[in-house]
């Protein structure tokens, strides 16, 4: 398991968050405002893929505790 100082662990938290907000704007794009199916289906692949990467780093956040090695 990777261990990381508690500075890094709140910019993996600012980024994490910043994932969740511009995938949220994604979606919102990939739904509602594009009828292009293709760049669509690309939007929509990145904006999950950030919110899967947002979810796991958050588990770790969470489950790794606020303590430094």
């Amino acid at each position: 398991m990777i261990h990381l100082s508690p500075l890094d662990k709140m910019w993996l938290s600012f980024y994490a968050m910043g994932f969740m907000a511009i995938s949220m704007g994604l979606i919102y794009l990939s739904r509602h405002k594009l009828s292009n199916r293709l760049i669509k289906f690309i939007l929509a692949l990145i904006a999950y893929a950030l919110l899967i990467f947002s979810f796991f780093a958050m588990v770790y956040l969470v489950f790794s505790g606020p303590g430094g090695g």
